[in-house]
């Protein structure tokens, strides 16, 4: 019978291996967490946020505009200003004012 022995370079290759693939599926957990999940997370609260929207809120646009709702549709809504009403997509909305 003859036995199969590793070499000393087929060892150090499938060491190096191994290594290569923790140190990949550590790259991967490190970046879900750190980037993934968190993006994720600001989805679902954008989400739930544009979900809770009722007529007479008072809501800050991504532009920076302060307005009191006042129409909604499914996805535009009519925000009344200083001067005026302005119609906006629903998605611009970033925030609820708290009184």
């Amino acid at each position: 019978m003859i036995g199969y022995a590793q070499t000393g370079a087929e060892a150090q290759t499938t060491q190096s291996l191994i290594t290569l693939v923790v140190m990949l599926v550590a790259f991967a957990a490190i970046f879900y967490f750190l980037l993934v999940r968190p993006q994720r997370r600001r989805q679902k609260e954008h989400r739930d946020l544009l979900s809770s929207l009722k007529r007479g809120d008072r809501v800050v646009t991504a532009g920076g505009i302060y307005g009191t709702i006042e129409d909604m549709t499914e996805d535009s809504v009519t925000l009344v200003v200083e001067e005026g009403k302005i119609r906006l997509a629903k998605g611009s909305i970033v925030d609820k004012v708290r009184k």
